[in-house]
């Protein structure tokens, strides 16, 4: 079949490339034209722009597929399917009917659980122990269309969103070829959603990625994992902005010592151990403000953090245990 790819992001490529190397013909891929970004902010392109490139597939780098340019080069690609992965724009109904056969989606979860912008990270947050990909048939509404086909896939107990979203997104590539092969051949069963069971995935605000040292330790873990690898949980450490990137829970005891307090900071271990508002968690990557990114044992080193120091305290906070 004739296809037409659109995608933005890092976890778009890996189905791109699977469109490539099966039997479907790529009309024309359409991605977000580079935005200034960087040293020196020069514009950067997507992802997409750069493996379509790297594997010789017409490509077309626009502002949006609704209107103008985006929206004739779409059109005047005549596509049996519109193949759309990591996106990141509500289409309307004038591009959904282009496609002669179906404008299809690529969601990162099992729908209709986890609707909406960042699936991947909401299933770490929720503590998920499954979560897959799902092949959609796109109508106007936000990852509502009848389901295609799925895939399951466990979410590992070491999983950051970096991980999970990589994995995922391979699975994804192999499920949209099997998605579109089934198209061709008349195979596939469209099932429609059960909006009584959805649930939503919004994009993290800013506000989100703060730890808040009184919650327990194992939420405190899965905030981080999902954050990571980018932009990373955040906290304050003698005023200044740190960036934790992983954690390990370290034990469920309650402790006496206030939420945030650094408990034990031995140089000798893999990072400080802080207390949470049940539990303790050890930070094992952080990356302080202005600085770049190191293990919890460098951190000690280098700062020399004090049991009884307290993380998420403005400049002046609590003082070290004497």
């Amino acid at each position: 079949m004739r296809v037409v790819f659109l995608g933005n992001a890092r976890w778009s490529v890996p189905s791109l490339e699977a469109l490539a190397g099966s039997g479907h013909e790529v009309t024309v891929v359409l991605t977000r034209a580079p935005r200034p970004g960087g040293r020196g902010n020069r514009p950067i392109p997507t992802p997409v722009a750069a493996a379509a490139r790297r594997l010789g597939l017409p490509l077309r780098e626009v502002e949006t597929v609704k209107a103008g340019a985006g929206f004739e080069a779409l059109r005047e690609a005549r596509p049996d399917v519109l193949a759309v992965v990591a996106y990141g724009e509500i289409l309307p109904r004038a591009v959904l009917e282009l496609p002669r056969v179906a404008p299809v989606n690529l969601h990162f979860s099992l729908l209709p659980k986890l609707r909406g912008a960042a699936p991947v990270q909401r299933a770490i947050l929720e503590g998920l122990d499954v979560t897959g990909v799902t092949t959609i048939r796109m109508d106007e509404g936000m990852d509502t269309g009848p389901i295609l086909v799925q895939a399951e896939d466990s979410i590992r107990p070491e999983d950051d969103a970096g991980s999970l979203g990589e994995r995922l997104a391979h699975l994804g590539g192999r499920l949209l070829i099997e998605t579109l092969d089934g198209l061709a051949a008349g195979t596939i069963e469209e099932r429609e959603q059960d909006d009584a069971a959805a649930t939503y995935a919004p994009k993290p605000k800013r506000g989100d990625r703060v730890i808040d040292w009184s919650r327990p330790a194992d939420e405190i873990v899965r905030l981080v994992r999902a954050m990571a690898p980018e932009p990373g949980a955040s906290t304050t450490f003698r005023g200044k902005r740190l960036q934790i990137l992983r954690v390990v829970w370290a034990g469920a005891e309650a402790s006496p010592d206030p939420p945030g307090e650094i408990f034990d900071a031995d140089p000798r271990g893999e990072g400080p151990l802080v207390n949470a508002g049940l539990g303790f968690v050890q930070l094992q990557q952080v990356q302080p403000e202005g600085r770049k990114r190191m293990s919890g044992a460098d951190f000690v080193r280098g700062y020399h953090p004090q049991p009884g120091e307290r993380l998420g305290e403005p400049a002046g906070g609590s003082p070290a245990r004497g």
